[in-house]
């Protein structure tokens, strides 16, 4: 059984190279090097130094050094309704195996230990947006769509499009 361990500061550097890879896989380019990576390890350092804080990321090692595998997620907090009373909500965001680390269940062993995270916390739903490869593993895992349809603004100087 493949067993997926808290990431922490030291990881940082790493996790962004997954990101890289993951955001390479979902929009089908390899996005450019720049100051988003820069910015992307300080904050993962910051934020995986704090002890019980609102992100978590596990991670697989690989064999030769690195990371193999990662998933990493936050805990929002979001006014309460019916059906989430407390308003907390986690949002998974960065799943990523290496491919040369592929169908050895990495994935699946660090979104596990993502989901206990999020348990032992008392979040009770979980959102993520899946790329057609990911989506039998999230299904697998309990994740089913959802009739919410999402929409993005980008304000004038911000780089997201």
């Amino acid at each position: 059984m493949v067993m997926a361990r808290p990431a922490t500061a030291g990881d940082a550097a790493e996790l962004v190279r997954l990101r890289g890879l993951m955001l390479a896989a979902v929009t089908g380019t390899e996005p450019p090097p720049g100051p988003w990576q820069d910015v992307a390890r300080e904050d993962l350092r910051e934020w995986l130094a704090e002890p019980e804080g609102s992100l978590a990321a596990f991670v697989v090692d690989a064999p030769d050094g690195g990371l193999a595998a990662c998933a990493v997620g936050t805990i929002e907090r979001r006014l309460g309704g019916p059906t989430n009373p407390d308003g907390r909500v986690g949002y998974v965001f960065n799943v990523c195996t290496d491919p040369e680390h592929r169908r050895r269940g990495y994935s699946r062993a660090c979104m596990t230990a993502l989901l206990d995270w999020y348990r032992r916390r008392g979040v009770r739903r979980i959102d993520l947006r899946a790329s057609a490869a990911g989506q039998p593993l999230y299904r697998s895992l309990g994740f089913q769509p959802t009739r919410d349809p999402t929409m993005r603004l980008a304000l004038p100087g911000d780089p997201v499009g």
